[in-house]
């Protein structure tokens, strides 16, 4: 015998579900069981001047502290960005470097790291420059310890990096390995390798106990937790949290080859990674680095950060877009478009309940507007809203001025027109269209 399908409900009022989607923040996780390889708390750290300006940035000295300063601002006293690292190797780099050291100690909330290749001669040129710590690339798969080295090998490699770490450490500063290429390095490798540097820092102070970045360096990470050794994120960080190095000692640096960047992220944290290294605004090698802004949003949600001044980046995104950088127009967040909808049945969500069609309150967390273009499909609803969002006024779909002006918009697209309209095409006719109509609130 068939079971009864159950009916669907009725209810006097709508469940929002207000616990994950408040309105005054953004998304929030609500756990069923909180993870318990969760850390208390999460944080990133920035690469901009290193990583960024490798992947095309025209850095200059003062564009990079224009954006070392946007950093700090963005970041405030909330913690969501705590440190940001610099090249060495070029005037240009070190002036930025010493430009945002001065910053740092006089209050600026992001502390200046550098990054050298694992050397003992970079160890010295770091040893000098007033930072605290330093990164240092250890190349880790046997794609680059059989082909960068001569003699290649695993064993060679970690004798020189070695070697670097023991410099930094009698220099005072504390290591932070890069174990670049992590997601194809052997278990064979990484796991002795952490060991070893953490038996040659055993003897120093505990402000110089090594961090390790693991670093998904061709974005071949996955976020899942059943596949095998190296490209299971959240499998090689309990391993390495099992081989003793403590979450807050961690950080992964993904890249977004094949569109996992923020997911791998959140994977690592879970398994009790602490940090994420990325840059603002995603900018990077290749397809770029994690884009923090997009992590952040998240680990606000889970609960591990405060929230930083999301509205902040916008001036970022122009520095960007002056610079010839510009984010893409569909760009999460911060994209031109990235809250312009052209479809008539949003525009008509927009109009009845704005909620709808807007992930969260996106002009008070992220100081930017929800917008429309006009096209064929946007229909009456679509410029109803448009003439909502830049003069207050809202007409009903029967007022006989706006069908005239949206029957004439259709003829143009009828008539062959590919392109959007945007507002500035018809505000002119629009205050034609309004004069003598009081705005709503007035």
């Amino acid at each position: 015998m068939t079971a009864p399908v159950p009916a669907v409900p009725d209810v006097p009022a709508p469940d929002l579900f207000p616990d994950a989607f408040p309105t005054d923040a953004f998304p929030r996780s609500v756990w069923t069981e909180r993870p318990p390889t969760l850390p208390a708390a999460a944080w990133t750290t920035e690469t901009t001047h290193r990583d960024g300006q490798q992947g095309g940035l025209p850095l200059t000295t003062e564009v990079g502290l224009q954006i070392y300063d946007l950093m700090g601002a963005f970041t405030g006293q909330s913690g969501a960005i705590r440190q940001a690292e610099f090249f060495v190797y070029r005037p240009a780099d070190r002036a930025m470097l010493e430009g945002a050291l001065e910053r740092w100690r006089g209050g600026h909330p992001v502390e200046p790291t550098t990054w050298i290749r694992a050397t003992r001669q970079d160890a010295e040129l770091v040893a000098g420059l007033g930072v605290r710590e330093t990164g240092m690339l250890a190349s880790a798969s046997d794609y680059h310890t059989f082909h960068k080295f001569t003699p290649g090998g695993r064993a060679q490699a970690a004798r020189t990096y070695l070697d670097a770490v023991q410099a930094v450490l009698d220099a005072g500063l504390r290591p932070r390995l890069h174990l670049e290429d992590a997601t194809r390095a052997p278990r064979e490798f990484i796991l002795p390798f952490v060991a070893q540097v953490q038996r040659l820092a055993a003897g120093y102070p505990a402000g110089q106990a090594p961090k390790f970045r693991v670093c998904d360096t061709m974005g071949l990470g996955l976020p899942l937790e059943n596949v095998a050794w190296p490209r299971s994120v959240p499998g090689m960080m309990d391993a390495l949290r099992e081989a003793g190095v403590p979450g807050e000692l961690l950080e992964f640096h993904p890249h977004n080859d094949t569109h996992l960047v923020v997911a791998n992220s959140l994977a690592a944290v879970m398994a009790g990674c602490a940090a994420v290294n990325g840059t603002l605004l995603g900018k990077g090698e290749r397809t770029g680095n994690a884009p923090l802004e997009g992590v952040l949003l998240h680990l606000c949600g889970m609960g591990l950060s405060p929230a930083p001044d999301f509205t902040g980046l916008n001036a970022l995104a122009e520095l960007y877009g002056a610079l010839g950088q510009g984010v893409p127009a569909k760009y999460p967040l911060y994209g031109r478009d990235a809250h312009r909808t052209r479809a008539g049945i949003h525009a008509d969500g927009l109009n009845k309940f704005w909620p709808m069609y807007a992930p969260f309150d996106v002009p008070a967390l992220l100081g930017r507007p929800l917008e429309l273009s006009l096209t064929r499909d946007s229909g009456l609803a679509g410029l109803i809203f448009l003439i909502k969002q830049h003069t207050g006024v809202e007409l009903p779909k029967t007022d006989a001025r706006l069908r005239a002006l949206h029957a004439g918009l259709t003829a143009g697209f009828d008539a062959g027109r590919q392109t959007a309209v945007e507002w500035e095409e018809i505000v002119d006719r629009v205050q034609a269209l309004l004069a003598g109509v009081v705005r709503s609130g007035a």
